[in-house]
């Protein structure tokens, strides 16, 4: 099982817009160095919507090479087309990811029966773990809890990535889960919480900017450790709030252009941070002792 803190890694881009395989290299090279326990490449934060096939793939074994085994690498492989999404999954594969994070079917609505199929459909695809992601926030689609349970049954889906940052949720499929199935925080706000209540870990935003103090918080919540736990989440509680005053990455790519690291460049339709956004952004790293 992976445990820890997971970055949800951006996708840099260079001056025309393409991937900038040489700042992904820096990417891993600073999480790798700062104590991440594993890397997401080409979820939601790592603009996946925007990239073409080819580029998914390629960014993923990119970032495969660069880690060269350290850490575990994720793989965002999901769409609102079963076919698709199986695809993309069997390219992650072949790209040599640790594992599968596959989101809930956005834009058409399935029904629980439907999202059954769907992801029994991508497990099947697969012989590497399946990580579900739930965020209706994004795809307007939830996961319901029991069809959650209902699908840890299947050997290979490994756990889930819940983005509702709803605690009682999370809490009811903590107490109901098999042996083995991971449940991860993908709110950074609540992400504490739910590792001190027994989860394993935090798919998060924030580590891109602040990976060690990440890892610390999140290492002394699963161990149980309150107090220094909250110590470490309340330098954090800024970046928390503001990497998402504008949407996610967009803030979080600045602050990673300011600290040297990338560009600050996104992907139409989303646009570079206002400056109300660059203060507020600005404070949180300072809270959390980045200088940029």
């Amino acid at each position: 099982m992976i445990r820890g803190s997971i970055v949800a890694l951006v996708t840099p881009f260079n001056v025309s817009g393409a991937v900038d395989y040489e700042a992904l290299e820096r990417l891993v090279e600073f999480h790798v160095s700062e104590g991440t326990h594993a890397i997401v490449a080409v979820g939601t934060t790592g603009e996946s919507a925007t990239l073409s096939h080819s580029e998914d793939r390629e960014v993923i074994k990119a970032t495969v090479d660069f880690v060269a085994g350290r850490i575990p690498v994720i793989a965002g492989a999901g769409s609102n087309a079963t076919a698709e999404a199986c695809q993309l999954t069997e390219s992650a594969t072949l790209a040599g990811a640790d594992a599968i994070l596959s989101v809930a079917p956005y834009y058409n609505k399935p029904p629980q029966a439907g999202l059954l199929a769907h992801f029994r459909a991508v497990a099947e695809s697969t012989d590497l773990p399946i990580i579900l992601y739930n965020v209706p926030g994004r795809t307007v689609t939830d996961i319901a809890d029991d069809t959650t349970l209902e699908l840890a049954e299947v050997s290979n889906v490994a756990g889930i990535k819940d983005a509702t940052g709803d605690l009682d949720r999370a809490k009811y499929i903590l107490q109901h889960r098999p042996d083995g199935f991971a449940v991860y925080s993908g709110d950074d706000p609540t992400a504490m919480e739910l590792c001190l209540l027994g989860g394993d870990g935090d798919i998060s935003v924030t580590a891109n900017v602040a990976p060690r103090l990440m890892a610390s918080m999140i290492k002394f919540a699963l161990a149980g450790n309150f107090g220094e736990a909250e110590a470490a989440n309340n330098q954090l509680r800024g970046l928390h709030s503001e990497l998402f005053i504008e949407p996610n990455p967009i803030p979080c790519k600045w602050a990673l252009s300011k600290m040297g690291i990338i560009r600050a460049d996104c992907r139409l339709p989303l646009i570079p941070l206002t400056s109300a956004g660059r203060a507020a952004v600005r404070e949180a790293c300072v809270m959390a002792g980045i200088h940029l």
